[in-house]
């Protein structure tokens, strides 16, 4: 074993030391200039292309000349017609073409010229172009002086429109008189702005009537339901309602009245709910529960037996 390990370590010593050698000759090869790998050149193409000849000979790069005569008299000088369209105009047009196709520069053949109406007048000359003229020139004039109908339609003063009129309440006397309500209350701590709740009342087909509150009617514009606030003293007041805020509304039906009980808690329950879908409040019966389906059969119930809830 002892003489296996020396044989080893002799190998090894000998092949490290000529990888060393071997190492250290690469950069001299280098420096002394000795030639590396041949690099293969791509074979030189034989492939000439051919000469291209245009088939014919190409035009001039200058445009042609047009040679004209030295003397300055020999181009033709037409005299201008004279104003009154005698014949002598016409003979010095006729002369001033002939010299010039004499002279040889004028090649093309000059058409007559349409002779003027010497018998015209100047005093004859139409006149409509100038009245036209004239007549669009007053138009606007007179136009921008008489009122518009908005402006003569302000002097004497806008129709108003009617309002809507208030439904007729005719509730039966306090002993005879049985009210239902509901109630439609703002979440906290938010609260209906007024301008947002007096349109959802007149979307409802609500007016402004008796008591300072809200009725709606019937087809006779009879009240069949009304509304009150739930801010004390329960009234609305036209002229600073948009301003104000409320806690809620009270929405109730005084039976006896115009529909028979069971429809008027019906149209009542309708309301209600179209209401709150508008204004996203919270409904309650009148003794501030939630108003449930259950709570709702409950009250049409007790509506139908005649019992007071």
């Amino acid at each position: 074993m002892s003489e296996l390990r020396w044989a080893l370590l002799i190998v090894g010593v000998v092949f490290f030391a000529a990888l060393t050698v071997w190492e250290l000759r690469r950069p001299r090869q280098a420096r002394s200039g000795e030639p590396g790998p041949k690099t293969t050149r791509a074979p030189e193409s034989d492939l000439e292309l051919p000469e291209m000849h245009a088939r014919e000979p190409l035009a001039g790069r200058y445009p042609p000349l047009v040679e004209l005569p030295e003397d300055p008299a020999a181009f033709p000088v037409l005299s201008p017609a004279p104003a009154d369209g005698s014949e002598e105009a016409s003979d010095a047009l006729e002369a001033g073409v002939a010299e010039a196709s004499g002279s040889g520069v004028l090649e093309h053949e000059v058409p007559e010229p349409a002779m003027p109406d010497a018998a015209m007048p100047e005093a004859a000359m139409p006149e409509p172009a100038e009245e036209a003229t004239q007549q669009a020139a007053a138009e606007p004039a007179a136009a921008a002086e008489a009122p518009s109908p908005i402006e003569e339609a302000a002097g004497h003063g806008l129709p108003e429109l009617p309002g809507s009129p208030a439904p007729l309440v005719d509730w039966p006397p306090d002993a005879e008189r049985r009210v239902v309500a509901l109630r439609l209350v703002a979440t906290q701590p938010e609260r209906f702005a007024g301008r947002s709740l007096r349109q959802a009342l007149a979307a409802e087909g609500f007016v402004l009537g008796r008591f300072d509150i809200f009725h709606k009617g019937d087809e006779e514009q009879r009240a069949v339901l009304s509304a009150a606030s739930l801010n004390r003293p329960g009234t609305f007041d036209s002229e600073t309602m948009d301003s104000q805020h409320f806690g809620g509304l009270s929405l109730f039906a005084v039976l006896p009245g115009p529909m028979p009980p069971p429809q008027a808690f019906e149209e009542l329950v309708t309301t209600a709910r179209s209401l709150n879908n508008r204004l996203c409040g919270v409904l309650q019966d009148e003794g501030g529960l939630p108003l449930t389906p259950s709570r709702i059969a409950s009250l049409r119930e007790r509506l139908t037996s005649g019992a007071h809830s």
